[in-house]
């Protein structure tokens, strides 16, 4: 990270010039500039393809590790800070939009710059959805609040405090139920809480930890059983420019306990139709005209759909591969341009069509770490649904961190039908290894 303070640099970092990008225009009608709050380090950090033909010029505030995807040289301007919150970005936006603005738009594209980039377009007057509006895209309470008015099943749900009681809890919710982050994502610091016993013990870690001293920091929510399914896409002008549906293999609090997490696109019928016409309901209660949404829907025994929560941003893991291999749609892209107010690039899909179906698979990092790599299997040549891999190298150390980006191993899947790549699913998982061993070393 750089030791600058925030607003210090405006170059491309240690050793690069600043870029120049496209000059205004003179007159009275300068190209537009769009500000962006950049976390990536892969291909969702190229920016500059989602506006091709210098439509923008483009101005970043990025953390040392978002600069290897970023069109340096064609930015208005680069700053480079230690951390990507608000109080830290407010002083070098408010800059950049002195030195080259007015500014267009703001875009903070990860789910944890969606609330900090709304903040700095308030703080600035920039036109763009507000805190409010993403709110309920954040703040899993507020969400379901809108949702159940609506007329829209969802879990019911208690905001936690530091007097919330266990019996109180029981009381409203009954058991099992889950403890959860209103912000979080990735199913990061979900506790499932089976039986009354574990549940002081829980909620004494979640205190023990801060996550009570904010009176909207966690909520218990009734668990509701079923299979979890998610629905990915694109609105415009509250429709569907694109969407699909998929079934999660495995679920995303598996993934935190140390198993792999998959899903496999849905075939055109019955339940597909079901999710996504599901899925517009829940979006027209919260009055999503134009966005993007990943939205994770539990379908119970008796095939009810029951929301459980979306996010304002493309689906993570191997989504937004597979959406853009299997459709030419790529979803960052799509995201990106609707956050700021500009025509779609993809054609509308309303309802895909291949012939067809498609999945991903994700390994977490092996436990406990650190654990150094010292083989593992391809698969690609092993199970012909297996159309694209990305392993770690060996040599590498697992520090714990890695999540669904920097994982145990990542794959892509194509078959004839959802049936097939299930299975294609499933032989990876009983085939997939890791040669690993305990280290004392985290750095490589």
């Amino acid at each position: 990270m750089s030791d600058q303070r925030p607003g210090d640099r405006t170059d491309t970092g240690p050793g690069r010039r600043p870029g120049t990008g496209p000059a205004p225009a003179t007159g009275s009608d300068p190209v537009p500039l769009l500000l962006v709050v950049n976390r990536f380090d892969d291909e969702f950090g190229e920016y500059h393809r989602f506006v091709p033909g210098g439509s923008h010029r483009l101005a970043y505030l990025t953390t040392e590790d978002g600069l290897p995807p970023l069109d340096l040289d064609g930015a208005v301007a680069t700053v480079v800070v230690p951390n990507l919150d608000y109080d830290t970005l407010l002083p070098a936006a408010r800059r950049i939009a002195e030195e080259h603005g007015p500014l267009a738009g703001i875009v903070g594209p990860s789910e944890f710059d969606l609330l900090t980039a709304a903040r700095l377009r308030e703080a600035l007057e920039v036109p763009g959805w507000s805190t409010d509006f993403v709110l309920r895209f954040r703040d899993k309470t507020v969400m379901k609040r809108w949702v159940h008015r609506a007329g829209v099943r969802a879990p019911r749900y208690l905001s936690l405090t530091a007097g919330t009681t266990a019996g109180e809890l029981v009381g409203a919710l009954g058991l099992p139920l889950v403890l959860k982050p209103v912000d979080g994502a990735a199913s990061r610091g979900v506790v499932l809480v089976r039986t009354e016993p574990e549940l002081p013990d829980a909620l004494a870690r979640i205190e023990a930890e801060g996550g009570l001293r904010d009176a909207a920091g966690y909520e218990a929510e009734e668990y509701v059983e079923g299979a979890v399914h998610h629905v990915d896409g694109i609105r415009r002008g509250g429709r569907f420019h694109f969407v699909t549906a998929s079934a999660y293999v495995n679920t995303c609090l598996d993934f935190v306990g140390g198993a792999p997490l998959g899903s496999v696109l849905l075939d055109p019928g019955p339940l597909r139709t079901r999710l996504t016409g599901f899925a517009a309901d829940a979006l027209d209660a919260l009055e999503l005209p134009d966005g993007p949404f990943h939205l994770e829907v539990i379908v119970t025994p008796a095939g009810e759909p029951v929301f459980l929560e979306v996010g304002l941003r493309p689906g993570g893991a191997g989504v937004p591969f597979l959406h853009r291999d299997l459709f030419g749609v790529d979803l960052f892209a799509e995201a990106f341009r609707s956050a700021v107010g500009l025509e779609p690039l993809a054609p509308e899909q309303k309802s895909p069509g291949v012939a067809a179906s498609g999945g991903w698979l994700v390994f977490p990092e092996p436990t406990p770490a650190p654990q150094r790599l010292n083989a593992r299997t391809s698969l690609v040549d092993v199970l012909p649904e297996v159309y694209a891999e990305a392993l770690p190298e060996p040599g590498h150390v697992f520090d714990g961190n890695g999540g669904y980006d920097h994982a145990g191993g990542r794959f892509l899947f194509r078959g004839a039908d959802q049936d097939a790549v299930h299975r294609a699913v499933r032989a990876a998982i009983a085939r997939y290894r890791l040669d690993v061993e305990a280290t004392a070393t985290v750095g490589g």
